[in-house]
């Protein structure tokens, strides 16, 4: 018969004679050494590669009001809220640039300065002639300026201003002296008057005025206001100068029935403007080489970024090998990224070769129509790739020191910021924008958009002015370059350090055993101390 005292005492089953100190996991109940009794407690979890083998309790989980997660579910909520409310004040502070590029576009579209110009009877052996088409333009014009309608710029210019040459006014749209022009032929009323008198059967009224433009440099800017504009001007043109015209030949009874029938394009319509586009826009397939497809170009030189620095960061993270010096890890880290922009900015442009994209065609006259007209004739390729090199640069070691300063997750905003404003001063004319957006003439994508459409479509060429930028943008981004790498890795000790704070060790790697890490001990609680590397290894 078991006695009723019984001792109680307690047996670690899983006791390790090397571990001192260890403390019983097992009861264990003796009566008259008849019955044993063993209470079965509940398992630890060993965590594996732990030097003191501590045991603790296996992971549950709880549910989302559960009181044990009360602290971190209002650190998430917070942390949610805080986050939503940032990417609120971005969407409604970035993309409001996009909008307001255009909100003032009929109060500024005057900026588009069309000259008009009125050499009609003006010029010899003309100037004899009393004018008839010439005023009736310029008051159609004047018309227009006084109507409250937001018209063009239109300003009537003395034709002794460009010498009493139209030539000249055809240059002086190449060279962006203006948008556009409308030019009244010193002849317009002598050839309409003698083509009723002597019946000319092959009078041309598209000869007597002229609407000159260049809709390749800016082909949105053209086809949504100027091109509108210089039509409606050319219907009220005809819609005063056509009645007037018809009831003065009726009422000149020296001219006959059988004269009018022989040339009756001198009758009806009489005068109509020619449009004469110096440098049309096309093809088509050009399009994103000087507008969407930009954007491509700042996005690939961004994610240059994220590709190669895991791959550039094996230098400085031991691994069987001691870490590179940081200052020629820098070095590294300007040179490969350069190379990388060197050829991607060859595949991106190969991209506008393989859809035929004309990049072979010479230069042509400036006064006169061209088609598909190239800058530098067969060697437009080579300059095309160059500027998208230089271009990547520009936009893309500037994406590198920002990435380096704001990191995760906050580069993703900075792509948005740096595609808006710079799509928001390229693609559009900054004219007819706030006078808030002069900014971006400073950008680089604006010169990227200027030196591609030069390139293809042969216009008035400022590469001096646009490559320089560009470079200036290069030159202060490679000057900062060492800087923020020096600040990324300041900023990731300190968090590994923030993140070791609570722990019992510290890692550094040790240079005498080619790079291996080494466990220090510190307490917990107690910050580790700051590694000091390469020339600070000594302070």
């Amino acid at each position: 018969m078991p006695s009723n005292d019984s001792s109680l005492a307690t047996v670690d089953l899983d006791a390790d004679p090397g571990r001192p100190g260890r403390q019983p996991s097992r009861p264990l109940s003796m009566a008259d050494d008849s019955e044993i009794t063993i209470q079965t407690p509940t398992r630890g979890f060993e965590y594996p590669g732990e030097d003191d083998h501590r045991y603790e309790e296996p992971h549950r989980s709880a549910g989302f009001w559960d009181s044990s997660m009360n602290k971190v579910r209002r650190e998430v909520v917070i942390d949610w809220a805080r986050t939503l409310l940032s990417l609120m004040v971005l969407i409604l502070a970035v993309l409001s640039l996009y909008w307001a590029a255009l909100s003032h576009v009929e109060q500024n579209i005057s900026s588009l300065k069309v000259h008009v110009v009125d050499f009609d009877g003006q010029v010899a052996p003309y100037d004899a002639v009393t004018p008839l088409v010439g005023p009736a333009v310029t008051a159609a014009v004047q018309k227009m300026l006084d109507s409250p309608q937001h018209t063009i710029g239109y300003t009537i210019v003395p034709p002794s201003a460009y010498g009493f040459d139209p030539i000249a006014v055809r240059e002086a749209v190449y060279d962006w002296h203006c948008w556009a022009a409308v030019i009244v032929n010193p002849n317009a009323t002598a050839l309409l008057q003698e083509a009723v008198s002597i019946g000319n059967a092959s009078y041309d009224p598209t000869g007597a005025i002229q609407f000159i433009i260049q809709t390749a440099r800016q082909d949105t800017t053209f086809s949504a206001y100027i091109v509108p504009q210089l039509q409606v001007l050319a219907t009220q043109f005809a819609a005063s100068f056509g009645p007037t015209w018809t009831r003065a030949v009726a009422a000149n009874e020296s001219v006959s029935r059988d004269v009018l029938a022989r040339a009756p394009a001198a009758l009806n319509p009489g005068v109509t403007p020619l449009t004469i586009d110096l440098r049309p826009f096309g093809p088509a397939a050009a399009t994103p080489s000087v507008t969407i497809g930009l954007i491509y170009l700042i996005i690939v030189a961004f994610f240059s970024f994220t590709f190669f620095l895991p791959i550039h960061m094996k230098f400085v993270i031991p691994a069987g090998h001691p870490p590179l010096r940081f200052w020629q890890f820098i070095v590294w880290r300007l040179a490969a990224t350069i190379t990388t922009y060197f050829f991607v900015s060859l595949t991106y442009s190969f991209v506008s070769l393989a859809f035929q994209i004309p990049f072979s065609s010479p230069p042509a006259s400036h006064v006169e129509p061209a088609v598909n007209a190239t800058a530098y004739g067969r060697g437009s390729f080579v300059v095309y790739w160059m500027v998208n090199f230089i271009g990547m640069n520009a936009l893309g070691i500037a994406c590198e020191n920002v990435a380096m300063i704001i990191g995760q997750p906050w580069t993703a905003a900075w792509l948005i910021f740096w595609v808006i404003t710079n799509v928001s001063t390229s693609f559009y004319a900054i004219e007819l924008a706030p006078g808030f957006f002069r900014w971006g003439y400073a950008w680089p994508l604006h010169h990227i958009v200027q030196v591609s459409r030069q390139i293809l479509f042969d216009l008035h060429s400022e590469i001096g002015l646009n490559i320089g930028v560009l470079f200036a943008w290069i030159a202060v981004s490679v000057a900062l370059f060492p800087f923020c790498c020096y600040f990324m890795r300041w900023k990731q000790e300190r968090e590994k350090r923030a993140a070791e704070k609570n722990a019992e060790s510290y890692t550094v790697y040790d240079a005498r055993a080619e790079g291996e890490k080494k466990h220090v001990l510190k307490e917990r609680g107690q910050l580790p101390p700051i590694r000091k590397r390469g020339f600070m290894r000594g302070v």
